[in-house]
């Protein structure tokens, strides 16, 4: 995982927009991430430092020392009450902690088949039986011409989740990034655990 904290240390990764993801910005101002919040894989914290402006609880972590460094000095900058931590997302049962909602922005797509089903059982050790786990993943429809992340299938989502969980919302979606002017494509997912 030391290629993430290279990719800071070269400046500023595709992935960093400088704001929060349009998606979960709206899910935001929905009201329907709410409680005790996590964000997994939060980067330089964009998402988290949205939660905390709404009031929420939130905790953000990430793998990448630099990307926590960077979300810690955001909140101080800003004045908010975010927390950061370097944490691995597929031990979150370490953080011995339970949120009602989970926030993932690129982080499913990153696990190759064995460690998804790892990262699904960090997930089931943190969200609260009702809780939500709101993702985000680049999707097969997104051309493999420029390299990137995994390409994730819709029923490859529906297959890691199939035991425990519930999926309320599966749909085409575009994730904003320094790459792509139109948005690349994307999965959006809800979904309960309900197990």
């Amino acid at each position: 995982m030391s290629r993430f904290d290279d990719a800071y240390a070269a400046g500023t990764p595709p992935w960093d927009i400088g704001r929060a993801q349009p998606r979960f910005a709206e899910l935001l101002a929905q009201g329907r991430i709410r409680g005790r919040v996590l964000d997994v894989g939060c980067g330089t914290g964009e998402n988290v430092l949205a939660c905390a402006r709404a009031g929420l609880a939130v905790l953000g972590v990430d793998l990448a020392t630099l990307a926590i460094e960077r979300a810690r000095a955001k909140a101080a900058q800003q004045g908010l009450a975010a927390e950061f931590a370097v944490a691995d997302a597929l031990s979150l049962q370490t953080l011995a902690r339970s949120f009602d909602t989970v926030i993932d922005c690129a982080v499913f797509h990153v696990f190759e088949d064995p460690e998804r089903a790892r990262y699904v059982e960090s997930l089931r050790a943190v969200v609260v039986p009702g809780g939500r786990y709101f993702m985000m993943v680049f999707s097969d429809r997104e051309p493999a011409d420029w390299g990137g992340p995994r390409r994730v299938r819709g029923d490859e989502i529906e297959a890691a989740f199939a035991h425990g969980w519930a999926v309320r919302t599966l749909q085409r979606d575009r994730f904003v990034t320094n790459m792509h002017p139109d948005g690349g494509e994307a999965w959006f997912a809800e979904l309960e655990r309900t197990a």
